[in-house]
């Protein structure tokens, strides 16, 4: 299976359709995207080409292709918008013998973990920083923003194939990865 991984859109209609094209030139099978899908929140500039009608039109041109958790941006109205599910909290990923743990990060992140054991993955954006870390005895993932990347990072995304996380540049530039989690003990 081939997942790409995506966060923090904020209705940026330049940064939603890059990340749609990359999507494509991936062939991945589905795109995971871990909230902040529509509004820029208040802690946030406007993103470039902020327009969340076109951002909504876009993503609901894909709804059969999407996974998605909520958020902090995400309010009811967006549900009702939205033509695929964006209210859960978090989901539960069984890959490469692990648990992934998928959440948008406000609420379970690395100061607040979820019941997970070692080696298991947390996966979440909301800081808008790329990682691929060991933090204890699980790991930590973080594919970066779309649109309002953070402490010099570049607008990315991530990738999984085959035991492996990758985080990409909007143009395919590979900027990190992990190790192959098939293989890891």
């Amino acid at each position: 299976m081939k997942l790409m991984i995506a966060s923090d859109i904020h209705g940026s209609a330049k940064f939603c359709k890059q990340m749609l094209e990359a999507y494509s030139r991936e062939g991945a099978e589905k795109l995971l995207l871990l909230g902040d899908l529509l509004y820029h929140g208040p802690r946030n500039d406007l993103p470039q080409e902020y327009n969340p009608k076109q951002v909504i039109k876009m993503l609901n041109e894909r709804k059969k292709e999407l996974l998605c958790v909520r958020g902090n941006c995400e309010a009811e109205v967006d549900q009702m918008v939205l033509e695929f599910p964006v209210l859960a909290e978090y989901m539960i990923l069984y890959l490469d013998h692990r648990t992934i743990f998928v959440t948008h990060g406000h609420h379970y992140n690395l100061s607040t973990l979820p019941p997970l054991q070692d080696g298991d993955i947390l996966l979440h954006g909301h800081t808008h920083v790329q990682a691929i870390q060991k933090s204890g005895e699980i790991w930590y993932l973080n594919p970066g923003s779309i649109s309002i990347p953070k402490e010099g990072n570049q607008h990315s995304y991530m990738l999984y194939e085959e035991g492996t996380y990758t985080i990409k540049a909007l143009d395919g530039t590979i900027l990190k990865e992990s190790p192959n989690f098939s293989t890891l003990t």
